[in-house]
């Protein structure tokens, strides 16, 4: 999507893409990735959702990308911390502790600005991207995690019935965007259309979430 189009949901308040609890599907499957305390875990598109507090909570470190200033801002206040800010080349990184969210644009992020990853969280990144952004999208996280292990959500839906985003991303497109890089393993998958005010009354009938476990090729998953 055009950068316009996120601030504008972010200055509006439109965020029905936030959840107001940790996402369950984070909690129940992050240990079968086996992390190590003070691993460093990735979450692009981060928002200001509640999954990092979690993550830290745990004892890792967290490294976000988020376009939206209002949303890095609010993550940290409702953090409770004030972060340190400094510029860089794609927009301001905001630091504290063990938390490091880069703000602006991700394509810009180089690998060394990131540092080492352990685990890649997308939560709500690939399913944001139209089709014709999502190849280059998967190279740089890619690229940024150096090929780390993913735990991935995307949503199934008919595209006739609503214009995303969230877009839908079926398993065949998974296949085709990881192929060479990671290898795909289908974790969960539910119908959330009961809890989906907004798609339902979009005309959406069957609105289904699905988690997935991306390891690096040749590494044997859950």
């Amino acid at each position: 999507m055009e950068q316009a189009f996120w601030h504008d949901r972010w200055h509006k308040g439109q965020l029905g893409f936030h959840l107001p609890f940790v996402h369950p599907i984070l909690t129940r499957y992050l240990p079968a990735y086996d992390l190590p305390e003070g691993a460093g875990v990735f979450v692009p598109l981060c928002g200001k959702t509640l999954d990092i507090g979690w993550l830290l909570a745990q004892g890792h470190r967290v490294i976000g990308a988020e376009l939206s200033e209002r949303a890095v801002s609010q993550l940290f206040a409702e953090l409770g911390v004030e972060p340190h800010i400094e510029a860089w080349k794609g927009g301001r990184c905001f630091r504290h502790g063990d938390l490091t969210v880069f703000q602006g644009d991700i394509f810009a992020l180089e690998p060394d600005e990131v540092g080492a990853v352990d685990l890649v969280y997308d939560r709500a990144a690939l399913v944001a991207m139209p089709a014709p952004m999502r190849k280059s999208y998967v190279a740089q996280v890619s690229s940024l995690s150096d090929d780390a292990p993913q735990l991935l959500i995307s949503f199934e839906y008919d595209p006739r019935e609503m214009d995303g985003p969230p877009f839908p991303v079926l398993p065949v497109e998974l296949e085709r965007l990881y192929t060479g890089t990671h290898a795909l393993a289908e974790l969960s998958r539910k119908d959330v259309i009961a809890h989906q005010p907004v798609f339902r009354e979009a005309g959406v009938t069957r609105f289904v979430e699905v988690a997935w476990q991306l390891l690096p090729s040749g590494v044997r998953g859950v």
